[in-house]
Formats: structure tokens, C-alpha cells, sequence
């Protein structure tokens, strides 16, 4: 019994030191990954250091790509401004525009009609007139419109 009592001890022992060496390996592991992590990001954060030269390299592929943009955009304002034009540029390019005005003037002047029995009973109403009257001041109705 005493052996092996002997024998489990000694098993036991070698299996701690097996599970402590798997358990320090993994912390080391972690440890290591964590350190990675941490190198990773401090280089998104840390970036290229700005130089004279890196600045300007940077602003002339800036320019460039802004450049091509306006390019674009001018393109597609060009496309849509064929088929609209300002009222000038039609006014210089079609001819009948100049006369326009005055057919539609001559066209509806024929057509106006007037009813002349609204104006009929116009020496029925009595409308005052401030002039006339010879105790209009002036000076009373300014002080009215303030108060």
C-alpha cells in the first residue's frame, strides 16, 4: 500500500506540473495576443508621419481626384443644359420670339369684352374724398395712424 501510495503521489504531482505548464503556456499566449492587439492598434492611431514631401504628394492626388470630379460634374451639366436653354439664348436663336409678344397682345385685343352694366350705377355712390372736404387736416389723421 505504502508503494503505491507512492505511485499515485508521484502521478499526481507530475500531472499538477503538466496542468500548471498548460495553464502558464496559455496565459503567456494570451498575454503575447493581447500585446499584438495593443502594437496593432497603436499603429491605426499612430499612421504616417507628415513630411513636406508626403504632404505634397498627398495634396497633388487630392487636387487630381477633385479636379476629375469637377470635370465630371461639368459634364453632366453640359449634357443636361443641351436640351434647356436660357431665355436669352432662345430669344437669340428663334426669331419668331421677337414678334411673339405682339401677335398675343394683337389676338387677345380682339377678345376683351367688358360688361358695361358693372358701370352703370356708378353716380349712386357716394365717395369722399379727403380734398374736398374743408375740414380735413392733415395733421388730425397722422396723430390717428399712430395711436
Amino acid at each position: 500500500m505504502v508503494m503505491i501510495f507512492t505511485l499515485v503521489t508521484a502521478v499526481q504531482e507530475k500531472l499538477n506540473e503538466i496542468v500548471d505548464q498548460i495553464k502558464t503556456r496559455r496565459e503567456e499566449e494570451k498575454k503575447q495576443k493581447e500585446k499584438e492587439a495593443e502594437e496593432a492598434e497603436k499603429q491605426l492611431f499612430h499612421g504616417t508621419p507628415v513630411t513636406i514631401e508626403n504632404f505634397l504628394n498627398w495634396r497633388a492626388k487630392f487636387d487630381a481626384e477633385l479636379l476629375e470630379i469637377k470635370k465630371k460634374r461639368m459634364k453632366e451639366e453640359e449634357q443636361a443644359g443641351k436640351n434647356k436653354l436660357s431665355g436669352r439664348q432662345l430669344f437669340e436663336t428663334d426669331h419668331n420670339l421677337d414678334t411673339s409678344d405682339i401677335q398675343f397682345l394683337e389676338d387677345a385685343g380682339n377678345n376683351v369684352e367688358v360688361d358695361e352694366s358693372l358701370f352703370q350705377e356708378m353716380d349712386d355712390l357716394e365717395l369722399e374724398d379727403d380734398d374736398d372736404d374743408p375740414d380735413y387736416n392733415p395733421a388730425d389723421r397722422e396723430s390717428d395712424l399712430t395711436d
